[in-house]
């Protein structure tokens, strides 16, 4: 092995060591931040150092600095001679790196099902790479009897999500007083979703209310976190052998993003049932925020709904084409009605009537 990737290999499994000792640990103070921390950089050392075993580069020509966790994602998923990552295997490392970076820069309160998620699936991609790179085994650098452990592991990502929007509910009721806790609580789930969208960085916190609005407004969580509603969790053996997958489920394909797109993450999750995402018309919306369907139209029309993925779609079906929207174009548009003039709206954007360009 050369020098520099064996010096890599041994910081990759210092640093899983910690995070394991620090999610095993007997109390609380800096526990979820410091796990995540640590695990993110034994992540990164790991496929440095398996990028350069398997004759990659880690530096860009003229550059005195290393590339990052998404480039190292990159390379070691599509770079020919290098590549040893599956799609799933990318997602893992997505979903951690993004849940560290406001670990350690912002606010996270992750739930002890969420991080025991992360952490036994991203030692178990760990163990993977090292085995299928270096030909070694886990229990080679840390002692068998040394695994995370869970009093709560997550069932499923179902009861998980169920369970954390029941929570988040409780925390947004009326005269709590605790929607700071509430948008930390969401921020996770909101980074997974977002991850497995193919979007990156972290949620605003004008995001996160429009999220906890929808949900207070009873929106079921798939609609809410559809890139989640496609991931599935599978685990088996037990002990040291215990394994952790985060896994699309069957029939929906996983699609490298471009190098180089803004916002963009590695990897992003695909909607393969399109008409069970996009499953409004405009005549079934219509009397569900209260409008006719020209007014809601003109609606529309002045959101540039119809110009966002995340709420419209053509589909065709056939030889027709048909215009539908997806579940969370119902919440922005009963928030429009509420704080705006419909009739202004109205005016300005009804059909025939060229529209007046908005300063939003």
């Amino acid at each position: 092995m050369k020098r520099e990737a064996k010096l890599l290999l041994g910081k990759a499994c210092d640093s899983l060591i910690l995070s394991i000792e620090l999610f095993n640990r007997p109390h609380d103070r800096g526990r979820s931040d410091g796990v995540l921390i640590f695990l993110d950089h034994s992540l990164e050392m790991l496929m440095k150092a398996a990028i350069l075993h398997r004759n990659g580069k880690i530096r860009e020509a003229g550059n005195k600095e290393t590339i990052g966790f998404d480039a190292c994602v990159g390379r070691s998923l599509s770079n020919g001679h290098v590549r040893y990552l599956t799609e799933d295997q990318a997602l893992v490392l997505q979903a951690i790196n993004d849940q560290r970076n406001p670990a350690q820069h912002h606010l996270l309160n992750i739930s002890e099902g969420q991080l025991y998620l992360h952490v036994q699936s991203g030692v178990t991609v760990f163990r993977d790479i090292l085995r299928t790179v270096f030909g070694q085994e886990l229990t080679g650098h840390l002692p068998r009897r040394v695994l995370p452990v869970s009093t709560e592991p997550p069932v499923d990502l179902v009861t998980l999500f169920d369970s954390e929007i029941e929570e988040v509910r409780k925390l947004l009721q009326p005269g709590r007083r605790r929607h700071t806790e509430a948008l930390a609580r969401l921020r996770p789930l909101a980074i997974l979703n977002a991850t497995l969208e193919g979007k990156k960085g972290v949620p605003t916190d004008t995001e996160l209310r429009r999220i906890g609005k929808a949900m207070a407004d009873g929106q079921g969580w798939e609609s809410i976190f559809a890139g989640v509603a496609v991931i599935t969790v599978v685990s088996d053996g037990n002990g040291p052998s215990l394994t952790v997958r985060l896994a699309k489920k069957e029939g929906v394909p996983v699609q490298l993003v471009q190098d180089g797109a803004p916002g963009a993450s590695v990897v992003a999750v695909k909607r393969v049932d399109e008409l069970g995402y996009y499953t409004l018309g405009a005549r079934t919306m219509a009397p569900r925020v209260g409008l006719t369907e020209p007014k809601l139209l003109a609606v529309i029309d002045y959101l540039g709904i119809q110009q966002d993925p995340d709420y419209f779609k053509e589909i065709k079906v056939g030889k027709s084409l048909h215009k539908r929207y997806s579940q969370k174009a119902l919440p922005l548009l009963r928030k429009t009605i509420q704080e705006e003039s419909v009739e202004d709206i109205w005016q300005s954007h009804r059909p025939g009537k060229k529209p007046k360009r908005q300063a939003r």
